[in-house]
């Protein structure tokens, strides 16, 4: 239920994501494959026998402002956007943080530029805009700016979020059709970031002194967003990944200029089957579904069974959303530090409860009684003497209550939808915040 940012410069669904790669990895160094084994193949070391540890680190984040989607039962929820400059000092906050951690950093817009969405984009190219003209201060932001950047820019002199570099790629359009290879139109923009950027690369020193000797750092990251930052920011991300991928092994000389990682058939579906997995676990910790759109990252390809699985995962983000995400936001409050049992009165025996007036909550019950009067009396035969207009007239007024509950529900969702707040913690979540309340010491 998080979007967007919050006062402290955290935006929602943040993940760091690093793509690594080990070359010339054999048993001595310590090093094992992802099965477990005893390291894998050295039969052509690249670069001499060390080992090569290289990666490619990209960040994924909501858009920094204050925004929301308000469930209300709805398919499409009620998206909320408060003023951009409000939310100026927490942006500033969340970016200090990014560019004294990556450096440069690309900032890839991929919602829609039409539709519900266009207010999202135009609400984060508002706020890049505020935090561009902005004045540099010297501040504590500013002393970490030098400290950071003489070391990658020694001569620069450009402002603090001069740093920032907005890029915006319409996805859904661009890639309208299943034309998902023009998806690569964005590496054109980003072409020049990227090589700037570099990636991580050392050697694995083995003996007594161990660590590694760092030949290389990567000094920019892409920071991919769409409105969850989940299918769309994964299908770019896996391409960016494997962009990187491509450039560091023609670098070391595992492959000749020309040539793509994705030429190797075997390699491919590794490399697939990775970032797919990813996007899985992404999007199961925040959607409570696997990611959308993860049969093209798996084999390239739209196919037919992956379009009824993103139904299947469509449909059951709707149910979760609006019946079931209240006690897993509760939870994720909980161990953020967000929802703190000290500070609430845990022990309070109202904590819990229901506050919404009983006609509201008997409304979902009387719609449930009618629908199924309504059934019994369609699917139960009748005696041939028995008398019928009772029965019909009492069906009827089960049809109009029934209608008239489910407009109410329909028109007042918002009071149906696991939420907290405005609606009270569901009493799932009772057991979760008592137990980690007494592993917390809280019951002492």
């Amino acid at each position: 239920m998080s979007r967007g940012i919050d006062e402290q410069g955290h935006v929602s669904n943040f993940n760091e994501t690093e793509q690594a790669i080990i070359l010339n990895d054999s048993a001595s160094s310590g090093l094992t494959s992802f099965a477990g084994d005893q390291g894998f193949a050295n039969t052509n070391p690249v670069g001499g026998k060390e080992t090569q540890v290289l990666a490619y680190v990209q960040t994924r984040g909501s858009v920094p402002v204050y925004w929301a989607e308000i469930n209300t039962l709805k398919y499409t929820p009620k998206l909320q956007i408060r003023s951009v400059e409000a939310a100026t000092r927490a942006a500033m906050t969340h970016f200090d943080e990014q560019i004294r951690l990556y450096g440069e950093n690309y900032m890839v817009n991929l919602v829609n530029q039409k539709g519900r969405e266009k207010p999202v984009k135009d609400a984060y190219e508002q706020m890049v805009k505020i935090l561009q003209s902005s004045p540099v201060e010297e501040s504590e932001a500013g002393r970490k700016q030098n400290e950071r950047f003489n070391v990658i820019e020694p001569t620069d002199k450009k402002g603090w979020y001069d740093h920032l570099h907005y890029v915006y790629f319409d996805f859904h359009t661009e890639t309208k059709g299943l034309k998902w290879h023009r998806a690569l139109l964005l590496l054109d923009q980003l072409k020049d970031g990227l090589e700037a950027g570099g990636y991580f690369h050392g050697i694995d020193m083995p003996g007594g002194a161990g660590g590694v000797d760092v030949r290389r750092k990567q000094t920019a990251v892409v920071r991919t967003n769409c409105m969850d930052c989940l299918d769309r920011t994964n299908v770019i991300q896996s391409m960016l990944g494997r962009w990187t991928l491509t450039r560091q092994l023609i670098d070391l000389g595992v492959m000749r200029p020309g040539e793509s990682a994705q030429d190797d058939a075997s390699f491919e579906n590794l490399f697939r089957n990775v970032w797919a997995d990813n996007a899985d676990v992404v999007s199961r910790s925040y959607s409570g579904t696997g990611a959308l759109k993860t049969d093209f990252t798996r084999t390239g390809n739209r196919t037919r069974k992956g379009a009824l699985q993103d139904l299947n995962n469509s449909i059951t983000r709707y149910v979760r959303n609006n019946f079931t995400d209240g006690p897993r936001q509760d939870g994720f409050d909980l161990f953020l530090g967000a929802y703190r049992p000290d500070e609430a009165g845990i022990g309070a025996a109202q904590q819990f409860v229901d506050r919404r007036p009983l006609l509201v909550q008997a409304v979902p019950y009387v719609l449930g009684f009618c629908i199924f009067f309504v059934i019994v009396s369609a699917s139960t035969n009748r005696m041939p003497d028995s008398t019928v207009w009772p029965l019909r007239m009492t069906t009827l007024f089960a049809v109009g209550v029934a209608g008239y509950a489910a407009n109410f529900i329909f028109n007042y969702g918002s009071l149906y939808v696991s939420s907290c707040p405005p609606n009270p913690c569901g009493p799932e979540v009772v057991p979760l915040i008592l137990g980690c309340w007494a592993v917390l010491g809280g019951s002492q």
